[in-house]
């Protein structure tokens, strides 16, 4: 319809409110996810959740139960090899990113991160955390590296989910701050120990978060 934007298919629309759904902690480990009530819920038949949920089953969001339900992935279990996986993705991608970094990418950069620092100012812990991500992502962008690309694209929405899993949010947007300005000095080395320092207090913050 004119002036509705452009068009999306039920099912991708679906796909996105549940995937944030799951990854903003409205729809808790372990909850159900069943066709029929989804459906009933978000307005749609039950195909584009049918759809919906083959995606976040390759996701690896949700876990596919017999015929018409799933439940959300309990990821506990899963943290520490995500965050290996994490750590060694993330160490290769900003110090590429600060290598190869230009205007355009720092211009988005600097909008997550002034997205991020302005949600933690105002403890909007879904906005900052989203911007976090967001921000990871950028990096990613800006690294310029086809196969990391798609390999970040692979383990997307786990690693947002990764990423939400801490309380300090200033913390970590000031985290951000620092590994911004040092990746627009192209100061690798910098970049490097940030890096590091920002994985460990990620870790160290999960702890917490889930204790």
């Amino acid at each position: 319809m004119a002036g509705s934007g452009e068009f999306r298919p039920e099912s991708e629309r679906v796909t996105r409110q549940l995937r944030d759904d799951i990854l903003d902690g409205v729809r808790k480990p372990g909850s159900k996810l069943v066709e029929r009530e989804l459906a009933a819920q978000m307005g749609v038949s039950r195909v584009p959740v049918r759809d919906a949920r083959r995606v976040l089953v390759a996701e690896g969001l949700v876990t596919p139960r017999p015929r018409t339900w799933a439940v959300v992935r309990e990821f506990v279990s899963d943290i520490a090899d995500l965050n290996e996986v994490r750590g060694a993705l993330e160490a290769l991608t900003f110090r590429l990113a600060a290598q190869r970094r230009h205007r355009a990418g720092l211009d988005r950069l600097r909008s997550n991160l002034q997205e991020e620092l302005k949600a933690a100012c105002a403890g909007d812990g879904v906005r900052a955390r989203r911007a976090a991500a967001d921000f990871h992502e950028t990096v990613t962008s800006m690294a310029a590296n086809e196969l990391l690309s798609e390999l970040e694209s692979t383990f997307r929405s786990r690693m947002r989910w990764l990423l939400g899993q801490h309380d300090d949010l200033m913390a970590i947007a000031r985290e951000h701050e620092a590994l911004y300005a040092a990746i627009a000095d192209r100061n690798v080395a910098l970049v490097d120990e940030l890096v590091a320092k920002h994985l460990e207090n990620s870790r160290h913050a999960m702890v917490a978060h889930h204790q």
